[in-house]
């Protein structure tokens, strides 16, 4: 593989910084789960990849050098993810930080962080995490019934045993790691369970929720690339999963049950856990309550900024748009920088602000939603235009419920 020129991206002025993140796929889909809700795992064949996929140590090295020479702040993020990255084994990851050490300049910093199934997590990856600083997300849906209706094994056995294990290892070698939950449509039913579990049994003080949303197209097409005349009118019985017309997978969560999800927890994190456990949505809405920017791109007026590179060097617009319309290019050909800088990119971050209908932009919480994920812009307002969120629903019910709490929490924070 020959090598790559230098980034193209011009100089900065004087206190300025170039920044973005892209999530690392090393094995493409390749899971040792077989998780029928996963978004991922059909990957390795609407892209053609081989079952066996790896990213090669050739293309780890371009993605190392390129990614530290274009990111230029002070830190530089790296996530893996997949399907399951640790399907790679230790050696590789082991490579990871020796090619980081070499490439990163003086002076800047160097995080890492690993989603995972936990199934691998044994002793001596533990204690490699722990010694070079990894973070890891590990996904676990709840109490055991909950979590291994969705995440079997391939051979279609549970997995919550191996799972809370691995939370144990992590605790014991203090390896700071969030617990990752798919809010799905059973899910959705048991919120203070759910809650409560994540906190108190898993033992994480970081909880990810994450709303699953899957068009019944999701394998083949993708969602933002619906046609209007294809997209139900919110509220319409075609937005209910489980109705036979319905445009999302039966396993979709509810709008008003995510809502629901959502308020229902927040009164007891308010309760309860406020200022000790960090959960993800109720951050970031009091963060931008508070005048702050969003900590989540979901909640933020554009997007762009997160990435997705493929084992093969294949660069796409995000995690969630890993469809060949979204290819950007292959980093062997193209500096990995000057990609995420394209007009392409930033055209695609825009589009999250500059596509909202006029529904949105009347909406008096705008400003701490901004249409939420493009990827979920599957219905149609009530006016008929597209591109409205499929949460739509249950996003105004906590946004009330966030607005209606927030003079109490000014109190206590002194703001």
């Amino acid at each position: 593989m020959p090598d790559q020129p230098a980034c193209s991206l011009p100089p900065l002025p004087q206190g300025r910084a170039y920044r973005f993140h892209t999530m690392v796929k090393p094995a493409g889909a390749l899971c040792n789960l077989d998780c029928p809700y996963c978004f991922y795992l059909h990957k390795t064949d609407l892209l053609g990849h081989g079952r066996n996929a790896r990213m090669s140590d050739a293309m780890l090295e371009q993605h190392v050098r390129q990614y530290l020479e274009a990111n230029t702040g002070d830190e530089v993020v790296f996530s893996w993810q997949g399907g399951e990255p640790t399907v790679m084994g230790l050696p590789f990851f082991e490579r990871v930080v020796e090619l980081q050490a070499r490439y990163r300049r003086p002076g800047q910093r160097v995080e890492n962080d690993l989603q995972t199934n936990g199934l691998l997590l044994d002793a001596e990856w533990v204690a490699f995490l722990k010694q070079h600083g990894f973070v890891v997300g590990l996904s676990i849906d709840g109490p055991a019934d909950l979590h291994d209706r969705y995440r079997p094994s391939k051979g279609g056995g549970p997995t919550h045993a191996k799972v809370m294990q691995a939370a144990a290892r992590l605790r014991r070698a203090s390896v700071p790691f969030a617990a990752l939950c798919v809010v799905n449509r059973e899910v959705a039913q048991r919120p203070l369970e759910v809650y409560r579990f994540l906190a108190d049994e898993v033992g994480s003080w970081r909880i990810q929720f994450t709303p699953c949303v899957e068009p019944r197209t999701f394998a083949d097409r993708a969602p933002a690339l619906l046609p209007a005349a294809q997209m139900p009118i919110v509220g319409s019985e075609r937005t209910r999963p489980g109705h036979p017309l319905s445009i999302v997978t039966d396993w979709s969560v509810d709008a008003r049950d995510w809502g629901s999800f959502l308020c229902t927890v927040w009164d007891e994190w308010l309760a309860r856990d406020f200022g000790r456990i960090h959960v993800n949505h109720f951050e970031t809405a009091v963060a931008q309550s508070l005048g702050m920017p969003a900590q989540m791109c979901t909640s933020a007026p554009i997007c762009g900024k997160a990435l997705a590179v493929e084992h093969d060097g294949r660069l796409y617009s995000c995690d969630h748009f890993v469809y060949p319309e979204y290819e950007l290019g292959r980093i062997d050909e193209v500096h990995e920088g000057d990609l995420a800088f394209s007009r392409r990119q930033v055209e695609f971050g825009t589009a999250k602000h500059d596509r909202l209908p006029t529904y949105c932009r009347e909406c008096p919480s705008l400003k701490l939603c901004w249409g939420e994920c493009p990827k979920n812009r599957l219905l149609r307002t009530p006016d008929g235009d597209g591109g409205l969120n499929f949460l739509c629903e249950g996003l105004k019910a906590f946004y009330a419920r966030v607005e209606r709490d927030m003079p109490a929490i000014r109190q206590r924070v002194g703001r």
